[in-house]
């Protein structure tokens, strides 16, 4: 039986807004931290009590710091409190031990969340082509734009292009709204989210003016061959076998390409084989190409999206094995 144990601590610098940010609405972010970590939190004021099992308490404490902190910068959301109880390895212990890596850019300071997530930075750093393969949530494609608008901004590339292909999920792009680019950007939507985010709205429309930043469907890199540029192609689990062989055989001089996508996510016609889910065979053994493969694990979006990964993923290999016993 495990013995409670309890610590106080005091909260500087003493300052009411950012107390109120760091508590949230009617107290969320302390329940939410002692719905995940298993603790009692009480506070008076700055003064801050935590109760609980083994290293807990203590554990809890360094969230609660951080946090407020925090606080004192930036509008505190669930999601914040989340990355922080997420950082401290409370779902699943992290095997793969990397240093944190961080992104460097003129706007922010972008930091890996986890093991995968310092691997996957540090392969783009390494190898002229990387893949990053896993569920939604788990930051390949974000961190994919962060490390190109690092390598722009350091002059180490002269252009960023983005490109996916227009595969549509229950929609048809002939009923969109729009000339061509228009019918394209809701396709590229979290790439041009991140963009923003790390470059500002402006600088981006201004980017894209100047042809720095280029957004192409993915058929229209046939032909193409692309030096000193970083390109991205986003959502590659659509992609059939033919049109990977054709991106991958862009590369120019001077880029790196980072090829995202979630196997398990497909939306072309059952009868066609995925272009990433071949290329991982095809590839395999390869030097000079980095593949990260992120799990249910990495998800650093809300703490549900793990587990509805795991589900789906164990839903899957029971159906897969019961054909096999079939």
């Amino acid at each position: 039986m495990s013995v409670l144990h309890t610590i106080q601590f005091h909260l500087y610098p003493e300052d009411n807004e950012r107390l109120q940010n760091f508590l949230g609405w009617h107290n969320e972010h302390l329940e939410q931290i002692e719905l995940r970590m298993g603790v009692e939190v009480n506070s008076r004021g700055f003064q801050v009590s935590v109760t609980g099992p083994d290293d807990r308490p203590v554990r809890a404490e360094q969230v609660i710091r951080d946090l407020y902190d925090e606080a004192g910068s930036v509008t505190l959301e669930p999601e914040h409190v989340h990355l922080a109880l997420h950082n401290l390895g409370l779902d699943e212990p992290q095997t793969l031990t990397v240093d944190q890596q961080l992104i460097k850019t003129r706007r922010k300071v972008i930091k890996t969340r986890n093991a995968n997530q310092a691997q996957y930075v540090q392969s783009i750093a390494e190898h002229d082509i990387n893949f990053g393969i896993g569920p939604a949530g788990t930051g390949k494609t974000y961190l994919a734009v962060a490390c190109a608008v690092e390598a722009l901004e350091s002059e180490r590339v002269r252009r960023i292009i983005l490109t996916r292909p227009a595969v549509e999920a229950g929609e048809k792009l002939g009923f969109l709204p729009g000339d061509l680019s228009q019918k394209v950007d809701p396709y590229l939507r979290p790439l041009f989210d991140a963009l923003f985010e790390m470059l500002g709205f402006e600088t981006v429309e201004r980017l894209i003016e100047k042809n720095v930043i280029e957004v192409a469907p993915l058929a229209f890199m046939r032909g193409r061959t692309l030096n000193e540029a970083f390109i991205i192609l986003d959502e590659a689990q659509n992609t059939t076998v033919e049109q990977m062989k054709m991106f991958l055989t862009r590369m120019g001089f001077s880029s790196t390409a980072v090829i995202t996508g979630d196997i398990t996510q497909c939306d072309l016609p059952k009868h066609q084989k995925s272009g990433l889910r071949h290329v991982i065979e095809v590839l395999e053994g390869v030097d000079d190409i980095g593949f990260t493969f992120y799990q249910a694990k990495d998800v650093v979006r809300h703490a549900l999206v793990q587990k509805i990964v795991k589900a789906y993923d164990q839903y899957d290999r029971q159906q897969a094995a019961g054909k096999r016993s079939e």
